[in-house]
């Protein structure tokens, strides 16, 4: 019976898929100056595929952020807020935002999002092919050869359990 549960328990990590997200993005933090009604930094540059993250807690005067072409918008306005928006790639420019109840006050503020340069395509067509040929054979990457092994071993072990029963 132990060797069943530590087979099964070994199929079960092995079959797991193991998900990589390749999140390299930078987040930068634009806070609220409460006693001035001015976004901190006013205006800041950042990369494609970087974040903004709007944070404030414990205001007196409740705060959003909204962008002039609604490409983001932090919500209804609040007095604690922990709002984060990535500028996936291909989204970059400058981008004006304003605090809704606060706009006719001055506060407003800018981003600044830089193009990523064009990664080099070093690629030749032998390699596309390989590339594609490779695809068809992982088409479920969680079954490995480890858990495969695995799944065999317990269901010999499960089989030989119902003989002896």
């Amino acid at each position: 019976m132990r060797i069943t549960l530590v087979v099964a328990v070994i199929v079960i990590l092995c079959a797991i898929p193991v998900a990589s997200a390749d999140n390299n993005s930078t987040d930068t933090i634009i806070t609220v100056d409460s006693t001035n009604l001015r976004f901190s930094p006013s205006t800041v540059t950042i990369n494609e595929g970087d974040a903004i993250r709007f944070f404030w807690d414990g205001q007196l005067l409740p705060h959003n952020a909204v962008e002039e072409n609604e490409t983001f918008d932090s919500g209804d306005t609040s007095a604690d807020e922990d709002y984060r928006f990535v500028f996936v790639l291909g989204l970059n420019g400058t981008f004006d935002y304003h605090c809704e109840p606060h706009r006719s006050l001055g506060m407003i503020g800018q981003i600044i999002v830089n193009p990523l340069p064009p990664a080099e395509n070093n690629t030749t067509e032998d390699d596309l092919i390989v590339e594609m040929e490779d695809e068809g054979e992982a088409f479920m990457p969680f079954l490995t050869m480890p858990s495969i092994s695995a799944a065999i071993v317990l269901a010999a072990l499960l089989r030989n359990k119902e003989s002896d029963d």
